[in-house]
């Protein structure tokens, strides 16, 4: 009424911040908090794998805790005191930046400037290349995607409109007491936020980073197969060239010699059979080079391909070149370097450690998931009411789930990450070895070759005098002409046997280097190129300088850059390695997990 005073009422507001809350419904409130606790401490106690005080250890994670996997090495290589070898080389950083520098790009201790040209070229044009680094690019982003999930996990805005009408005779009490038609209008947000209780969603970040580090591997693997085989293909090249070259040098040998043996015919000092034996040994010749040359195109085409360029485009690049010499000394270090040098292993090792993370998301299903759940909007039956005051409305409280009625199936799953992480700690241990096997029969192939070259070139030096007195023997009619023929056919088989042998020396030191894992260091494309949204190929590659340490660069302009973004880990680091130091919790891969029985699943 119009004579009435209108005087606000007083609302009283309680400590949770909620008008007229009673001290009993206070003391409810701190009852079903500690009743809250219990259940958190039965369900950690009760019949779960991860204890109450794992669980507090670990960060307040169910789940192991991931620690490195053994693996088999052995003391050292069985040819390790051979001269040629160095396995305990100074530590880089310790010697000259060139020997720093030669020690990971190894290709340049062949001296070779088109090798080393070609090596860059590759590897920033080879297109599976550029599909592994856009496998790390995915990988960062699926990083990104787990790290999202620590914040509300639902977030999204919500609005509609919708005429209603309602029917005037279903209403169980006669007609309907209220409009039966209008319009509603709605806006608002609705969000919901899974709290991080049990560690869920801190492992899923743990396995997308191992994840992102295994495939930072992989690319590091994929580059290391490329340079060696790039080095294999153009080695063989080069072999081609100096057997087309011995062949055709002894062509001319031979055919000089069928003008010889020709013109004696011809004075009647020899038999026809002496001219058709010289006509055939110069056709046998003959047949060798097409033979060579299609090896040389074979090799020259894959360069290609591995360059991502068309096959005459090669051409220019290529020039002339001998068969690139290996050094007098190869630096191998020890085998327990294979664990931190060759990228499979790394690759190997950082998958056990995202199998590890997922082993603490799959158990976190045994336990019930608290939540926070809410929306904020605004309804009217016109739009320009919509942000009235009354027009808001909305609800916020605590939520929680338990797939308590699925047990039989959750554990099930536990058990198969489990054997996931069994199947890739035996993964792992089966990579070391098979590195070690792939090193040591590289070692052997290597130094075995190299003693064969020095008993084939005294092979080749005597047999070249051998040719040289049989030529002017036969001249004089001392010899007959089947031992002039026996010793070119042994000179052209020897030279050509040296050749093959010099070009195997170099391959299989690139096959060594290859079993060491060397080379992933040289990166040619800058870490921008990691990024998303980034172009790979170019035309002109950037390069950088080498940078062994943060803050000094090398001043040389040698076209290599060492990235130290992309660098992985050491096997013992993990992402839980940034939080406060936690006692790991061991996996022991020989007591069998029981399997689940056929009555016990839901």
């Amino acid at each position: 009424m119009e004579g009435k005073s209108r005087t606000p009422k007083l609302v009283n507001l309680s400590h949770s911040g909620l008008p007229g809350r009673s001290g009993g419904r206070r003391r409810r409130d701190h009852v079903a908090l500690r009743a809250g606790f219990f259940i958190v401490v039965i369900v950690l106690t009760a019949g779960c794998r991860t204890s109450l005080r794992q669980w507090v250890q670990n960060g307040f994670k169910v789940g192991p805790n991931y620690s490195p996997p053994p693996a088999k090495v052995s003391d050292g290589w069985i040819d390790a005191s051979h001269p040629a070898l160095n396995v305990q080389p100074a530590p880089i950083g310790q010697t000259s930046q060139k020997e720093d520098l030669n020690r990971v790009a190894w290709w340049n201790l062949f001296n070779d400037p088109t090798l080393t040209e070609l090596i860059r070229r590759a590897s920033t044009t080879n297109l599976p290349l550029q599909i592994a680094a856009e496998r790390v690019i995915e990988a960062r982003a699926q990083l990104g995607v787990a790290r999202g999930t620590l914040w509300p996990q639902q977030q999204e805005m919500i609005g509609s409109y919708g005429r209603h009408k309602f029917s005037g005779e279903a209403f169980p009490w006669g007609r309907f007491p209220l409009k039966r038609e209008f319009d509603n209008w709605s806006i608002g947000f609705q969000a919901a936020w899974e709290l991080d209780f049990w560690g869920r969603y801190r492992r899923m970040i743990e396995a997308a980073e191992a994840n992102l580090e295994a495939q930072e591997a992989s690319y590091d693997e994929m580059l290391v197969i490329l340079q060696a085989e790039v080095a294999t293909n153009y080695i063989q090249l080069r072999t081609f060239d100096e057997r087309l070259a011995l062949a055709r040098q002894n062509l001319e040998l031979q055919q000089k010699t069928l003008e010889i043996v020709r013109a004696r015919f011809e004075a009647g000092l020899v038999s026809g059979l002496d001219l058709h034996q010289a006509e055939a040994i110069v056709a046998q010749t003959e047949s060798m080079i097409p033979l060579l040359e299609l090896g040389r195109r074979r090799a020259e085409n894959r360069l290609c391909t591995l360059l991502g360029m068309p096959p005459q485009d090669l051409d220019p690049l290529l020039g002339t070149g001998k068969i690139p010499q290996p050094p007098a000394e190869v630096v191998v270090g020890l085998p327990a370097d294979l664990l931190r040098q060759r990228p499979d292993v790394r690759r190997a090792e950082r998958l056990v450690a995202a199998q590890s993370a997922r082993v603490g998301v799959a158990e976190s299903d045994l336990y019930p998931h608290f939540a926070i759940a809410g929306t904020l909007n605004w309804q009217a039956e016109k739009f320009s009411h919509m942000f009235m005051g009354d027009a808001l409305a909305g609800h916020v409280g605590p939520t929680f789930s338990w797939k308590i009625l699925n047990y039989g199936r959750v554990w099930n799953n536990i058990w198969a990450e489990d054997s996931r992480l069994r199947q890739a700690i035996l993964a792992y241990q089966e990579t070391v070895l098979r590195a070690a096997e792939e090193t040591e029969a590289m070692i052997a192939a290597y130094l075995r070759e190299k003693e064969r070259v020095q008993a084939v070139e005294k092979a080749v030096e005597a047999t070249e005098r051998a040719v040289q007195l049989a030529t002017a023997l036969y001249q004089q009619g001392v010899i007959d002409y089947q031992r002039l023929i026996d010793s070119q056919r042994a000179l052209l088989q020897q030279q050509d046997g040296l050749a093959e042998s010099k070009g195997n020396v170099a391959l299989h030191l690139v096959g060594l280097y290859k079993a060491l894992g060397g080379g992933w260091q040289i990166r040619y494309l800058p870490p921008e190129a990691f990024q998303p949204e980034t172009v790979f190929a170019q035309t002109e590659p950037k390069t950088q300088d080498l940078s062994f340490t943060e803050g000094t660069t090398n001043p040389s302009p040698e076209p290599a850059v060492l990235v130290a973004s992309l660098s992985p880990a050491d096997p013992g680091t993990t992402a839980a390695n940034t939080e406060p130091p936690v006692t790991p919790v061991s996996i022991d891969t020989d007591v069998p997990i029981p399997l689940l029985k056929a009555e016990d699943s839901d």
